[in-house]
């Protein structure tokens, strides 16, 4: 079945950064109008004027710079943070003493903690300590002394931006968890798809060119050996396997990236139901008997298909471990919301233990082709076995298939 590679990208940093620009620039303008609304009470208001003058346009002009992690850089976040320092201490220069004594504001006012989140969220916890200790210090050298309101200030812009770099770390470190699981997710759901087409195929092949060809003896037993350690090789392979390292992007706040490799829902959902009587019909033998109902069993095509090849590896099961003369039973039910079909033969059953057995030897056409197509389909297979009365696989399929379900 045709696959396609989905990529996801995942940030929790994005929507912070969106935040900070429009922080930065409401801060701006309320700094300027705070400024406007007193005016007549400050010393030398041309100070004020030209350092306001400045801010704008820096603030404008640096809007790219705080859109990302990437374009957000050390040079960047140090004058950044050396505007809102030079305004603080320029206060003292521009305001009545009075003014300041009082617990007036500073020039750059609240537009100072946007420097102090930028450095937050970039770095983290630990830049923004460092940053938010300028601030204080800067901010108790303009008052002249560590009043209740500075200290106050000092401590929320300290608290707030600490607890923010602490979170995005946190956040850093859980996405990249999360995109790692996902990609792995993804891996072994893709090995498992192999592992069953492998499993129906070649290695079905190869099983049986070594027990035929060791009951001819001779070379052809020399032939048998061959084809039996290859069997053992090939599903070792398919039982192990590598996971890629999960990949992060270049741009920090764009997040992990995760490459996932889904099935398409047969063009979403616009193909035509197929009848499983009829891929189930050719399964009918002299020692195979086919129960079905009077009316079609329609199902979508992915999960026919499935279906049918998850009832194969059960009657290929019957033939490898009961024999060639063993005698089979196919029933379906068609029931409102699934569809019921078991395989029942009249071999002399499964020991205990031995299908987690065989899974730890490689041997996967109980785990993979069966177990795990109707894992993939959100159904179940129940394996009943009874020593000395044979064994039954009850195969139940949703008929709403689970993806379409979630969606609704």
């Amino acid at each position: 079945m045709a696959k396609r590679e989905r990529v996801m990208r995942m940030s929790v940093e994005q929507p912070l950064w969106r935040a900070l620009t429009a922080y930065r620039v409401l801060t701006m303008l309320y700094a300027i109008g705070l400024f406007a609304t007193a005016y007549d009470k400050f010393t030398r208001p041309w100070v004020a004027i030209a350092f306001y003058a400045l801010l704008f346009v820096w603030t404008l002009a640096t809007l790219p710079r705080v859109a990302n992690a990437a374009s957000c850089t050390k040079r960047f976040l140090t004058a950044d943070l050396t505007i809102a320092l030079a305004g603080i201490l320029l206060t003292r220069v521009a305001d009545a003493s009075s003014r300041i004594e009082a617990g007036g504001p500073t020039l750059p006012s609240i537009w100072t903690a946007g420097s102090v989140l930028a450095f937050a969220i970039k770095g983290g916890w630990r830049w923004a300590a460092f940053a938010s200790t300028l601030v204080a210090a800067v901010n108790i050298v303009e008052r002249g002394a560590p009043t209740r309101d500075t200290v106050h200030n000092v401590i929320l812009v300290w608290v707030a931006s600490i607890a923010i770099g602490y979170v995005v770390e946190v956040a850093r470190a859980s996405e990249l968890t999360l995109a790692r699981a996902l990609e792995i997710e993804a891996a072994t759901r893709e090995r498992e798809r192999l592992a069953r087409d492998i499993h129906d195929g070649v290695l079905q092949v190869l099983a049986m060119v070594q027990r035929r060809a060791s009951a001819l003896g001779g070379e052809a037993a020399e032939l048998g050996r061959m084809a039996g350690e290859q069997e053992v090789a090939l599903r070792t392979l398919v039982s192990g396997g590598l996971v890629p390292v999960s990949r992060v992007s270049e741009d920090a706040a764009l997040g992990a990236v995760v490459r996932a490799v889904e099935e398409p829902d047969d063009h979403e959902g616009s193909a035509a139901p197929v009848d499983l009587r009829a891929l189930l019909a050719p399964y009918a033998t002299a020692r195979v008997t086919f129960s079905e109902p009077g009316s079609p069993v329609p199902l979508p095509p992915a999960a026919a298909r499935e279906l049918a090849a998850a009832v194969g590896a059960a009657l290929d099961n019957v033939r490898k471990h009961v024999g060639e003369d063993a005698r089979a039973w196919i029933l379906v039910e068609d029931e409102p919301d699934e569809v019921v079909v078991t395989v029942r033969d009249d071999g002399p059953g499964i020991p205990e233990g031995r299908l987690a057995q065989a899974e730890g030897e490689g041997r996967l056409g109980v785990a993979l082709s069966i177990r795990g197509r109707l894992r993939d389909l959100g159904g179940t297979a129940e394996l009943i076995s009874v020593p000395g009365q044979g064994t039954e696989v009850e195969l139940k399929v949703p008929k709403v298939s689970r993806g379409k379900a979630e969606r609704r």
